[in-house]
């Protein structure tokens, strides 16, 4: 299945889980004014797309410096992608990511792994490696997806509040789902790949 704009926004949608990280973000900055609040969303937001942006323009040199092949990346992010689904869909106390420091957050644990996570930037190596020549088009549906997120997350005391605890339980346990049927489809696909490798004569 090729990928398109439209698709790969939704997986990153999906990969980074913006309502889902509500809780965290509130958790996060509570303790913070709404001024300092909303530099602090907007800084992280950035701090994570910039690494979404080198790992899609050295991608493919990563891999190829670790000797990782296509189908290779596309089971290991399956994998990567389906546990993450499955802390959503079976929460734990620590979260999605585990516990975090408190006080004013700083890069670590919003940009990162609250935002780029593995399973997101695992699917930025997987789209580049497919498709190197459309990094401009991975870039633009990821500059969306920061600009949906930071909007969710400039919010997140006021959807706290209206979804409530169940209601962010409820979401994230459906956008869980959805990212296990993804995770599956990038392993079936890994899976094929390699067993089409295997059958290519040397």
């Amino acid at each position: 299945m090729e990928m398109t704009f439209v698709s790969t926004v939704i997986l990153f949608l999906l990969v980074i889980d913006p309502f889902g990280n509500i809780p965290i973000f509130v958790s996060a900055l509570k303790e913070l004014p709404a001024k300092r609040r909303m530099l602090v969303v907007l800084r992280e937001h950035l701090f994570a797309f910039v690494i979404f942006v080198v790992f899609m323009f050295f991608g493919r040199e990563f891999l190829a410096l670790l000797r990782l092949s296509d189908y290779s990346m596309g089971i290991a992010g399956g994998v990567v992608i389906l546990l993450v689904a499955l802390r959503m869909i079976f929460p734990s106390r620590e979260g999605i990511f585990g516990e975090f420091p408190q006080g004013e957050p700083f890069f670590v644990p919003l940009a990162v792994p609250c935002i780029a996570g593995p399973s997101t930037l695992t699917a930025i190596l997987l789209l580049v490696a497919q498709a190197p020549e459309r990094r401009w088009t991975w870039i633009l549906a990821m500059s969306v997806v920061m600009v949906v997120s930071a909007m969710v997350a400039l919010g997140a005391g006021r959807l706290a509040k209206t979804l409530g605890d169940r209601g962010i339980a409820g979401f994230e346990r459906l956008v869980g789902l959805m990212l296990a049927a993804v995770s599956v489809d990038m392993l079936l696909r890994g899976i094929e790949k390699y067993v089409h490798y295997l059958q290519i004569p040397t």
